[in-house]
């Protein structure tokens, strides 16, 4: 399994906006001190910027801040935020694909049980936890 660069970029941000608690960040500014493309990471923060993990001020004094506390900051919830298609296989989503499927297929059932034990996983730790 591979997250998506999407999600990536989301941590990314995160830890950044943590780090820089003290001042507003721009997108401009985390694009190019992440080094990843601007489009990019306005995807992703306008995505952000629906939860509560990050504030999206305009104005001349505005900018992106950290919306709560590190600490508040599931890793879990974070990845199931951020990434559109958490399948492993195409049968997940569709049964139709799969001729096998009909037939009791139990390698779904392994794979599925598998996805959720990483992200089980991941939600022990908060952003705190990788700062």
């Amino acid at each position: 399994m591979q997250i998506s660069k999407f999600t990536d970029y989301a941590f990314r941000a995160l830890i950044y906006l943590a780090r820089h608690r003290e001042k507003n960040a721009t997108v401009n500014s985390l694009a190019e001190y992440l080094e990843v493309s601007e489009h990019h990471m306005k995807k992703v923060i306008h995505k952000l910027a629906k939860t509560e993990y990050i504030i999206s001020t305009k104005g001349r004094n505005g900018g992106l801040k950290l919306g709560v506390e590190p600490r508040e900051i599931n890793l879990g919830k974070v990845l199931i935020a951020t990434e559109e298609n958490l399948s492993l296989v195409e049968c997940m989503d569709n049964s139709k694909l799969c001729p096998l499927m009909t037939s009791g297929c139990k390698l779904k059932g392994i794979i599925s049980n598998s996805l959720q034990s990483f992200i089980n996983e991941l939600s022990q730790y908060t952003l705190e936890d990788i700062l």
